[in-house]
């Protein structure tokens, strides 16, 4: 291939590149007007006729929504037993085919067909998944043969910890809220670990504890709760203990719904000798029941003596100041652009809007390329981390411009809006707005990166086999030594 030819295939790509990735962002973000995921299990090969609950509905439930739907758990309602489930057979179809917006069953709403998909503790459902839920509910939900039900799962008291039993558990002081009253933003004060050496953390898992009857009747969620968010930084405590005033470390947001963080084993987290948790600014609300509550902090350690190769955090994105929300309008729509200083690792994904907030994405700018990285629904009341899986991160060079898309809809088809009729700018409340990925990332040195690409290129097949998240994976060969060869 002479040079010139080469160039023109590579503008062909990129124009390919680019078209690809704006058909990607031309989604109706609207909540009137999402479509409903319905797939036809024929497509699949399967009669639809044969779909029964003990067959095909019972192992689905049990992977992806019994851990919430079960006594005890955060779901309003038990979906154990077929008896329980039947009921709800057209609320099932319909919930989880919504798939990835606001409502969605169960709450993972990352567009599957975009981007990146390869994502760690993935609960989500397949299309064929989907398909044989929607001929079920369509044929009046048959039990089938009882005898091939799977056994009833067991399930802990309900409130056990996901990252397993913690090395470190810390406390929080008692709060409360009535049943009825505004929301409330502050600071609940110093939490102290004790740690008499410093330790890096491999995972940590925040969870409220509270007095509301595991088995009372909750209209959502956050029913069971009443802190709705809380963000916190933890560092070395001055002489008397009154205050952090080293080795400051942020630390994942808690949220409702959210998952449990486990950091990569190359970016452990400080918390150093003689520190504490700072829990600067929670968010509570009312629930319609006068709670008590207090939050604990489930914390599992590296081995002593583990130091990260990764300590660098990368930039965070998005805009939480400058925010202009009209009132009555839907598929409104936020950017932010940041150009990446160092080489960059993302970790995670998460978006953070506010009530009228239906679907963020993130698209990575490098040249004249610009590739949609992940696009994924937004629902207030269940906010989600998502995590990559290792050989499947963005790894991007400096230089790369990191765009974020955040849509809204403040029309009266939101259920999240407190009042349609309402101009909003930024704020923490939730009737004001925020526009920021709370997801982080790692900055990496020019060995780490290449280190990185190398890990990767080895997973491909040949040149042929295209990694989204590398840009440059394919690129340690030189243009000029390519262009030279072509001139051969």
């Amino acid at each position: 291939m002479t040079a010139r030819h080469l160039l023109t295939f590579a503008s062909s790509l990129v124009a390919l590149i680019l078209s690809s990735s704006l058909a990607a962002q031309a989604h109706d973000a609207s909540v009137a007007n999402h479509q409903p995921h319905y797939y036809d299990s024929a497509d699949f090969g399967i009669d639809p006729k044969s779909v029964t609950f003990s067959d095909h509905i019972a192992p689905i439930l049990q992977s992806s929504c019994q851990n919430c739907h079960r006594p005890g758990g955060g779901g309003p309602m038990v979906l154990m037993t077929y008896d329980e489930v039947r009921p709800w057979a057209p609320v099932i179809k319909y919930r989880t085919a919504i798939r990835d917006r606001m409502g969605a069953m169960p709450p993972y709403f990352l567009e599957k067909h975009i981007g990146i998909t390869r994502m760690k503790d993935d609960y989500s459902l397949s299309d064929k998944e989907l398909a044989m839920i929607q001929a079920w509910a369509d044929n009046g939900a048959p039990r089938g043969n009882p005898e091939n039900e799977p056994p009833l799962l067991e399930f802990d008291s309900g409130n056990e910890w996901a990252i397993g039993e913690p090395d470190l558990i810390l406390r929080s002081n008692d709060f409360s809220r009535p049943a009825a009253g505004p929301d409330w933003w502050g600071d609940l004060g110093l939490v102290p670990t004790g740690l008499t050496e410093d330790r890096y953390v491999s995972a940590i898992q925040v969870r409220e504890i509270n007095d509301i009857p595991a088995d009372g009747v909750t209209g959502t969620v956050g029913g069971r709760y009443i802190v709705h968010h809380m963000t916190y930084t933890s560092g070395s405590l001055n002489e008397d203990g009154s205050e952090v005033v080293d080795n400051v470390v942020s630390w994942p947001i808690h949220e409702v719904g959210r998952n449990a963080d486990i950091f990569p084993e190359k970016a452990g987290r400080l918390l150093p000798a003689n520190s504490a948790l700072h829990l600067e600014a929670t968010h509570m609300h009312s629930n319609g029941r006068e709670t008590s509550a207090y939050v604990e902090f489930g914390i599992k350690f590296f081995p002593v003596g583990y130091k990260p190769q990764y300590s660098r955090r990368g930039p965070r994105t998005g805009n939480g100041i400058d925010i202009d929300v009209v009132p009555n309008e839907a598929n409104q729509e936020f950017h932010n652009y940041v150009v990446l200083q160092e080489h960059t690792k993302i970790i995670a994904f998460e978006p953070h809007l506010h009530a009228p907030g239906v679907r963020m994405c993130m698209e990575a700018i490098w040249g004249h390329n610009q590739f949609t990285l992940n696009c994924v629904g937004y629902d207030h009341n269940w906010v989600k981390q998502y995590v990559y899986e290792d050989d499947a991160a963005p790894l991007l060079p400096k230089g790369t411009i990191l765009h974020t898309i955040g849509f809204l809809d403040t029309t009266r088809a939101n259920p999240n809006l407190a009042d349609a009729r309402n101009w909003a700018g930024g704020g923490r409340r939730s009737v004001s707005n925020m526009f920021i990925d709370l997801g982080y990332s790692v900055s990496l040195t020019e060995e780490q990166f290449q280190e990185e690409m190398a890990t990767r290129r080895a997973n491909m097949k040949d040149r042929n086999d295209y990694d989204v998240g590398c840009p440059m994976c394919w690129a340690p060969e030189s243009m000029e030594s390519s262009l030279a060869q072509g001139n051969d």
